[in-house]
């Protein structure tokens, strides 16, 4: 018998009362405070945002704060107290909480409640993740695009209220779920990166030629037709063009797309295929700049003017090899020389690019570089996806035995 199914036989044998949230506390929606109110110092503030991206299931530490002067114009979280951020586009986001546990009262922004109460504050910090607040949540969601939940909504949801030692343990047990589950995600996040490490070492290795061992090309030489920019289309319904974030991974992902103001003729000038690379032509990092995806099959999509299609003369070069001695350390480092800042923003132009010169051995000794590339790129795709599951894998367990947990049989009434 574990030592909450000693609690509860101990001290509620007959069962755990259910109450609505509203019979065991307050909630008291944050006022008048923006994004642009915030400070690196002064008053502790929670912004509804911040609950989304920032929080997790409790804080002691506030990452903004608010002056003293306009603080005293709003309404505030008490140490124990949660924040429920009320807006979301998400269902599933709506009313995520945070309890606040500093050592003072922190303002709280609109789009917000406060919920004061009797409980243990993390015990229904936790209670708002669990699947029996999901379920009842649903019923006072509104709204369309922007999805809401109200004050008198989460009143009426019901919370099983166990005496405040059982409340604890399970804190106890869940608090250690929780670091296991964060030690498991930074233990993974780390094996990945490992990974990445050792792939790049290796491409960087085979990519490294003997003075005199291969030709040095300048890429413009490598193309069966010249670098082109893509074109600036407004939002439309007609030819799809490209969304830079198409240019996530080795390969473009033409799914990322908008519909352009344009007709088919004019945008099938610009469209890709298979075969080509697309290269960004700006950034505001100046690693990411010039940064290369390979197109692996022709689509009925264009490239956008924030992209520089490089098409490969396959005779001299391969697509394949072309991205990974693109990708490699020593061209990263003639690129990221060469690239010029304007407007805060790392540019680089077609005369740019033409420019860098590539190492180019035989079509057949760079198929066997490739070859072997593909291998490792194989085996950090599968740690990529495996572990990611894995951390997945645990979080639905963790999920599980936190729902059993928050389960107790009803007290007669």
């Amino acid at each position: 018998m574990s030592r909450i199914d000693e609690l509860i036989a101990e001290l509620c044998p007959d069962g755990v009362p259910l109450r609505d949230l509203g019979e065991v506390g307050t909630f008291t929606r944050g006022n008048g405070m923006q994004k642009k109110d915030l400070t690196d110092s002064g008053i502790p503030a929670i912004h509804y945002g911040q609950v989304h991206t920032r929080y997790g299931v409790w804080t002691d530490r506030a990452v903004s704060f608010v002056t003293t002067t306009f603080a005293s114009k709003l309404r505030k979280a008490r140490p124990g107290d949660l924040v429920i951020a009320t807006t979301s586009e998400d269902d599933a986001a709506v009313a995520k909480a945070v309890a606040w546990l500093g050592s003072e009262d922190a303002a709280v922004s609109g789009d917000a409640y406060i919920f004061s109460h009797s409980l243990d504050p993390k015990y229904v910090a936790y209670f708002f993740q669990s699947e029996q607040f999901q379920e009842q949540k649903k019923r006072g969601i509104t709204g369309t695009k922007v999805r809401r939940v109200s004050g008198n909504a989460l009143s009426r949801i019901r919370i099983s209220v166990p005496p405040v030692e059982v409340q604890r343990e399970i804190v106890r047990v869940l608090d250690a779920f929780t670091e296991l589950e964060a030690e498991l995600e930074a233990e993974l996040e780390a094996e990945l990166e490992a990974r990445r490490r050792q792939y790049a070492h290796y491409r960087d290795s085979l990519l490294t030629f003997p003075e005199g061992g291969v030709r040095w090309v300048p890429m413009g030489e490598l193309l069966r037709e010249p670098l082109a920019n893509g074109r600036s289309v407004p939002d439309g319904s007609g030819y799809p063009v490209l969304r830079l974030t198409a240019l996530h991974g080795p390969v473009v992902d033409a799914s990322q797309h908008k519909l352009g103001a344009w007709d088919q003729e004019a945008g099938r000038r610009f469209r890709i295929e298979a075969g080509d690379l697309l290269v960004v032509r700006g950034n505001g990092s100046r690693d990411l700049i010039a940064r290369a995806c390979m197109v692996e099959r022709s689509e009925e999509v264009a490239f956008p003017d924030t992209m520089i299609r490089v098409r490969p003369n396959l005779e001299q070069v391969s697509q394949r090899y072309l991205f990974h001695i693109w990708e490699s350390r020593a061209t990263r480092s003639r690129i990221e020389r060469i690239a010029k800042r304007t407007s805060g923003v790392w540019k680089i132009s077609q005369d740019d690019i033409a420019r860098v010169e590539l190492p180019v051995p035989s079509v057949e000794e760079q198929a066997c570089i490739v070859a072997i590339l593909d291998r490792f790129d194989a085996l950090v795709n599968d740690l990529s996806s495996g572990l990611p599951a894995e951390l997945a894998a645990r979080r639905k367990q963790y999920e599980y035995y936190r729902d059993r947990l928050l389960t107790f049989k009803e007290a007669a009434a």
